[in-house]
């Protein structure tokens, strides 16, 4: 019976970098405006850390093969890009900043949205036996 694809080959392995790329940015970002300007809207900064906390915890799962955790990560991060872009463009008085999902991830090229969809579709695809 032939083996399972690997999460982290091929068309996986673009998205494992994107992942990676993204935990850094949106971490780096997050832990300075914590670190340096948290009273000015806290709410803002710890959403995106958390955003990088999910793509960390996604980007680790993908390159180690653990998809049942990179299916979590992956429906986590599109419900909180969905809820987060949702909210953002409705309630724009309560995101003084914007988050790493704000407005389904304007500030990142809309990345953030179309990341977690392409997740998902790697990891049926993959899980797909050969």
């Amino acid at each position: 019976m032939p083996a399972e694809r690997s999460l982290s080959a091929g068309p996986g392995r673009v998205l494992l970098v994107v992942y990676v790329v993204f935990a850094i940015s949106a971490g780096a970002r997050a832990l300075y405006q914590i670190a340096v300007q948290f009273e000015r809207a806290p709410e803002a900064y710890v959403l995106s850390a958390f955003a990088a906390a999910v793509y960390l915890v996604a980007a680790v799962a993908l390159g180690r093969g653990a998809r049942r955790v990179a299916l979590v990560a992956v429906v986590i991060e599109l419900v909180g890009v969905l809820a987060i872009g949702t909210l953002s463009l409705l309630r724009p008085q309560d995101f003084p900043d914007p988050t790493v999902w704000s407005d389904f991830g304007i500030g990142y090229g809309f990345v953030p949205v179309v990341l977690p969809v392409l997740g998902l579709l790697w990891l049926r695809r993959a899980s797909v036996r050969e």
